[in-house]
């Protein structure tokens, strides 16, 4: 029987929806869109069915989302925070809590189906299976929402025959069967029932009363429009934030490895030290990052911020304020500014800065501040800092907390690491002891003691020297309550206190305090409680992969397996005949140089180096080099953007060879200049493709690489454009993004450029527009590429620190893929490919003991490329064959943190006008 129905006479929900549902066995339903309007249905009614009630949806995922049960879940998390569901049912509590009590009951099933697969779905139907056990179907125009049924002219159209409710079931079972048809998340679910009970702090003085890191953070973007955080950035921001509310506030190095989000975790540790504190904050970071550092505030934590540009303070709005020689005058409570302030800057600028008093000091890259007199024997050498360390010698003492980051807190000398705890240690004996502790005035037996080179045992002083190295700094007792907490309780010291009087120990001779001692000292306490693991948070991929949470049973961190592709022996590219007598050209032009002038090696090796990339780079080298003495000498730098690190290169570099012998290397002789002139018509006679692009060209199409979402680097923006417009003449139909420094990003379509802004290509690569992108090393910081799936090294970079900085941009937090692949190239018989022979038994061994290459190894290249191939294993056979810390950091630098669950809110008008202010 056929019924039909309007709105323009009764309510649908009473002339149908809840009569047919009454005492029903079941309901199946294709609704409309998903997102908050689910949260809509007619909740009391289906609560009285005594069978399920299942919903087939739409969304606006694409199908690419639901590929991996990961990538779906991720992106079904997106579009239902992209409503706001917090804002729009801020009142309607009960109905959530319905709702959530439903699923959980499985009384109330969810299938959730992305439109880019049948479009959009935009028919609605139904099958209800009524109390008698007879069914009913019905088609209309009604979506499952309060106000379709309740509000809206709708009409429905009720037809029970049997070949009615088979026909509408089987189109119900279509949808529902799908492979792409995904089930509600288990985010969306407890997301549900947090917002059911959501109670917003309008004040923040309630919140500084139990200051708390959950209200601050769980309706920040980083939650509601991102992936949220991970247990270890979250065990982290709670350690910072609770020592900064100690007397003498959170020293802390952050070493995790690259692409475990140490950003967030500063940026966020910085926020909530801002909300509890009245003080500034600074931020200082390598220039090529500090514009990173401001976008990833506001767009994750809605954190305002303003960045120096040397005359001036930029806030999060790109609003420029006057122009001043006062760099106090920041308009927002934290500042941003470059090192380059600090190793290059105006005196007066520093000055400013140092008579200030900080709520919180935090640098970025801190590996950068190293003493100038490193080197084995050195180490209780009075440090003599360059820069940056001095700078952050004397910053340390006027900032109440003081976070430093590093993937790298050993380059080359376990001293390294010591010297950054000393940066942290200025005017604060939690972290070294005081003056005339031995953890500062012998820092080689400190790190010979925790590194087990040396024993104390062995010293034959026994329990007195024990007692030295214990008693300061003396652990706080969050250290072991049982242990340096009943300590502290029985020798009445206050939390602030590091440091117990020598005299103790014959005070208590003989009580039950002595023996706790030597138990102490007994059970490892230079392996387990030194100032060294306390102070240093370092969390690896492959710990953090591997490792269990026991509260859910899974790893602390999504497993991303890495395949490396390009490694073998027999996978260096063959150059053909042309190719190969140009690159010998490049190998004389190089001689000539060497011969010629007896310093300056990474300005001698540059042809080599950019060669090394593609024929085309160094083409455009050596044309600019004939004319060498012409142009300014930084035609010829090395890195696209330069950054403060650069900078101290090049005075290196300077200082190396000294002036007059950098001028007389510019000075080419015409045998150097008819070689170059040779190099340059080799290429230009042959017209031959470079075999690096056929290989590229390969990978994209027959290997999948466009298909999974690329990203190719080159370390020069010559071969970057190159490869991007030959690729858009041979890829029809694709867009080819082009990320670059200064203002040279661009799409390329069939050969024609556009320029584009940076904000724009990331935008077209989070939407998958771009599926193929081409960067320079502008794109090897700051860009996060989760929806790509394959990288290809067009070149080796001969700092190889910028290896890794490539492969975080995919091996990272939020990537869609369970596996990512990485092709490294390089010609046979090159630079690159004779360095990879030296280090290609050691690299592992290397990176594993380092956590990531050393950038000392840049040296090993231009020593192969002068032929100095003695010298080059020299510096490789000089750096350690173990860890100088074997010991594991992250033992005790991970955890369970719940935030999620948190149902009180700070306002968020509240954090914004705190943040907002300037400096006082």
């Amino acid at each position: 029987m056929i019924n039909r129905f309007s709105s323009r006479y009764k309510r649908l929900d009473q002339t149908f929806l809840n009569e047919k549902l009454k005492n029903a066995r079941s309901y199946d339903r294709i609704a409309g869109f998903f997102s908050s309007s689910i949260l809509e249905i007619a909740g009391e009614t289906i609560e009285k069915i005594s069978g399920q009630v299942r919903l087939i949806c739409n969304s606006c995922l694409n199908k690419e989302d639901v590929i991996t049960a990961t990538s779906a879940q991720n992106a079904m998390r997106k579009e239902w925070c992209s409503s706001s569901p917090e804002e729009v049912y801020s009142n309607s509590s009960p109905r959530l809590m319905k709702f959530y009590e439903l699923i959980k009951k499985d009384k109330l099933v969810v299938r959730v189906l992305p439109n880019d697969v049948f479009g959009l779905i935009h028919g609605k139907a139904g099958v209800i299976t009524l109390a008698d056990g007879k069914k009913t179907s019905f088609i209309g125009s009604v979506n499952e929402t309060l106000s379709a049924w309740r509000f809206n002219y709708e009409i429905l159209w009720e037809d029970d025959s049997p070949e009615a409710v088979k026909w509408v079931q089987e189109e119900f079972n279509f949808f529902w069967n799908s492979p792409y048809a995904i089930p509600l998340s288990d985010f969306v679910v407890e997301d549900i029932k947090r917002i059911s009970e959501r109670e917003v702090i309008d004040d923040i003085k309630l919140w500084k009363k139990e200051p708390d890191p959950s209200p601050a953070v769980i309706e920040s973007p980083v939650y509601r429009q991102e992936l949220g955080l991970w247990e270890h950035q979250k065990y982290f921001v709670n350690l910072a934030f609770f020592e900064h509310q100690k007397t003498y506030g959170a020293r802390y190095v952050l070493a995790d490895q690259v692409g475990l989000g140490k950003t967030i975790q500063l940026a966020l540790s910085a926020q909530l030290m801002a909300l509890l504190g009245n003080k500034p904050l600074l931020i200082i970071v390598p220039k090529t990052l500090i514009w990173q550092w401001q976008d990833e505030m506001i767009n994750l934590l809605d954190m305002p911020s303003a960045v120096w540009t040397g005359s001036q303070w930029v806030d999060e709005n790109e609003i420029k304020y006057p122009t001043t020689d006062d760099i106090t005058k920041c308009p927002r409570r934290v500042g941003i500014i470059s090192q380059g302030l600090i190793v290059n800057g105006r005196e007066e600028l520093k000055s400013q800065l140092l008579n200030m008093e900080f709520e919180c000091v935090i640098v970025d890259e801190a590996h950068r501040a190293r003493r100038e007199n490193l080197g084995n024997g050195k180490e209780n050498h009075k440090p003599q800092p360059n820069n940056l360390m001095e700078f952050l010698l004397e910053i340390s003492k006027k900032t109440k907390s003081m976070l430093l980051a590093t993937a790298t807190p050993v380059q080359m000398y376990p001293i390294e690491c010591w010297d950054l705890l000393y940066i942290l240690s200025q005017k604060n004996d939690s972290v070294l002891g005081n003056n005339f502790s031995k953890w500062r005035s012998e820092p080689k037996k400190a790190l010979d003691l925790i590194i087990g080179i040396e024993s104390l045992n062995e010293s034959g002083k026994g329990l007195l020297e024990e007692w030295e190295w214990l008693r300061n700094p003396f652990p706080p007792a969050t250290e072991d309550i049982v242990t340096f907490g009943t300590l502290r309780k029985n020798l009445k010291m206050a939390d602030d206190e590091f440091v117990i009087k020598p005299e103790i120990l014959n005070k208590i001779e003989g009580r039950p305090e002595m023996r706790r001692i030597g138990r102490i000292m007994e059970h490892g306490f230079m392996q387990n409680h030194n100032p060294f693991i306390r102070h240093i948070v370092r969390r690896t991929r492959d710990f953090l992969e591997n490792k269990n949470n026991y509260e859910t049973g899974e790893p602390y961190l999504k497993k991303i397996e890495v395949v490396l592709m390009g490694e073998n022996d027999n996978e260096a590219l063959s150059l053909p005949p042309y190719l190969e007598q140009a690159y010998e050209e490049a190998e004389e032009f190089c001689t000539l140089l060497n011969s010629r002038v007896h310093s300056g090696g990474f300005i001698k090796t540059l042809l080599l180096k950019r060669v090394g990339s593609t024929m085309i780079a160094g083409k455009s080298t050596a044309k600019k080099m004939i004319n060498w003495g012409i142009l300014p000498i930084d035609e010829f730098d090395e890195d696209e953007d330069d950054d403060d690190y650069n900078d101290d290169n090049k005075k290196k570099r300077r200082s190396n060879s000294g002036e007059s012998d950098y001028s007389e290397l510019k000075n080419l002789t015409e045998e150097e200049r008819e070689c170059l002139r040779r190099f340059i018509k080799t290429l230009e006679t042959n017209k031959e493709k470079d075999p690096k692009y056929e290989l590229a060209l390969d990978l994209l199409i027959n290997k999948s690489f466009a298909e999974k979402g690329c990203i190719i680097f080159s370390q020069y923006f010559d071969s970057a454009y190159w490869i991007a417009e030959n690729l858009s003449n041979d890829i029809k139909g694709i867009t080819i993004g082009l990320y670059a420094g200064g203002d040279k990003s661009g799409i390329i379509r069939e050969g024609r450029y556009q320029k584009r802004t940076k904000e724009d290509i990331k935008k077209m690569i989070k939407l998958r527009e771009i599926k193929i992108l081409v960067g320079t090393d502008a794109a090897s910081e700051g860009l996060n590429l989760q929806t790509l799936g394959a990288l290809i090294n067009l070149d080796l970079p001969w700092n190889p620190t910028r290896l890794e900085q490539r492969k975080g941009r995919i091996q990272r937090i939020g990537q869609a893929n369970d596996k990512v692949y990485i092709y490294n190239m390089r010609y046979k018989g090159s630079v690159e490919d004779r360095v990879h022979a030296i280090l290609s038994v050691r690299l592992k061994n290397i990176s594993n003991i380092f956590g990531q290459l050393p950038d000392i190894l840049e040296d090993v290249w231009v020593q192969v490329a002068l032929n100095n191939r003695a010298e080059a294993e020299k510096i490789i056979d000089a750096i350690p064959k173990q860890h100088p810390f074997e010991l594991k950091y992250e033992k005790q630098a991970i955890g369970h943190v719940d935030w999620e669950s948190c149902t009180k809110v700070l306002n968020k008008r509240e954090k914004r006008k705190c943040l907002i202010e300037g400096w006082k």
